[in-house]
């Protein structure tokens, strides 16, 4: 078997979002034998009926997998994988699709350069087409190549997406890779972990993924379990780090990739996306921060792409956590009052 690709689905009935994404998957160019594995993460919509009657249509590409509680995305990969047979692996969001030689141009850079992981560029769509939308690069030129420790670091600063990559097997099975389970924001730790096992990565330059802009994506709608979610998946990040021996040779990246993942991103998400926000929560993502890393804002990486605004808050919530909070709230009023 060439290829296994693991589709996690929850709930994607509507508006034929997985019809789409699957009908894309069964139509690939690639002439090697490959697998679709759907994982039906416990769906209340009609989401397994689909999927049975793509088994039925497709019985020999498509296995069906249910679980029969949710497990959210990292848990429905993870069961993909127990069962995977390919040489390579791919993972798809079940609301986005891919181009017909999707498959076939990544496997193909693989088997010219070598690569044991390969990815490609993705474009943002809000209906579905496959005219390309806006296109975003995902990753770049400079983190290419046979990985040293410099590009790996690269890597390790900015994975990338995980969708739009295919990934050997046998790498994966070897180091025992695997996602967390039961939260969101599971690739912001399995993305930069698994990136430091592999050895050469390569790039098609065109825009093959489809990621589709709908409201109830999870990037759309902040609430504080999602926040905290990424709080775990930070957590997470960190552990494996330490648990596989990169905390010393990675230390800078990893400290601003806890910074940004835990406090940061969170913090100013959650203050402008959360219509009520506690400032208890807000003291207990400084407070948080602080214990793995009290010095966060010495690291180079913060001084260098965290923002001067954002600096200034943080340095202000490091002296009162009252201050800052009334201050970043009526900052926000006075912004939403103007922009009416």
């Amino acid at each position: 078997m060439k290829l296994s690709i693991i589709v996690p689905v929850y709930n994607m009935a509507a508006d034929q979002k997985l019809e789409y994404c699957l009908n894309s998957l069964v139509n690939q160019s690639l002439q090697e034998p490959y697998e679709i594995i759907a994982v039906d993460d416990a769906s209340t919509d009609n989401s397994l009926e689909i999927l049975r009657e793509f088994e039925r249509k497709y019985g020999q590409r498509i296995k069906v997998l249910h679980n029969e509680r949710n497990r959210r995305q990292g848990g429905a990969k993870n069961a993909g994988l127990k069962v995977a047979e390919g040489e390579w692996i791919g993972f798809i969001d079940s609301d986005d699709w891919v181009t017909p030689d999707y498959y076939e141009k990544l496997l193909r850079k693989a088997e010219e350069t070598g690569a044991d992981m390969v990815g490609c560029d993705y474009n943002l769509v809000t209906e579905h087409t496959m005219e390309v939308g806006e296109v975003v690069s995902n990753n770049d030129a400079s983190q290419t190549g046979v990985l040293d420790e410099e590009k790996h670091k690269s890597l390790l600063m900015r994975s990338g997406s995980m969708v739009i990559k295919v990934y050997k097997h046998s790498v994966i099975q070897e180091n025992k890779l695997s996602f967390p389970e039961g939260i969101f924001y599971e690739d912001n730790c399995a993305g930069p972990v698994w990136s430091l096992y592999f050895t050469h990565f390569e790039r098609v330059e065109e825009p093959l993924y489809y990621y589709y802009q709908h409201n109830v994506s999870t990037v759309h709608h902040i609430t504080e379990e999602k926040c905290r979610d990424r709080m775990k998946a930070a957590e997470l990040l960190y552990g494996e780090c330490k648990w596989r021996g990169f905390l010393d040779t990675y230390h800078d990246e990893i400290e601003y990739r806890f910074t940004e993942l835990y406090y940061v991103n969170t913090l100013f998400s959650y203050m402008s996306g959360v219509k009520h926000p506690k400032l208890s929560f807000v003291k207990e993502l400084r407070r948080g921060v602080k214990v793995k890393f009290p010095g966060f804002r010495l690291n180079p990486y913060f001084q260098r792409f965290t923002g001067a605004e954002e600096q200034e808050l943080i340095y202000m919530q490091a002296g009162s956590d009252l201050k800052f909070y009334w201050y970043y709230r009526l900052k926000l009023f006075v912004r939403r009052m103007r922009s009416r």
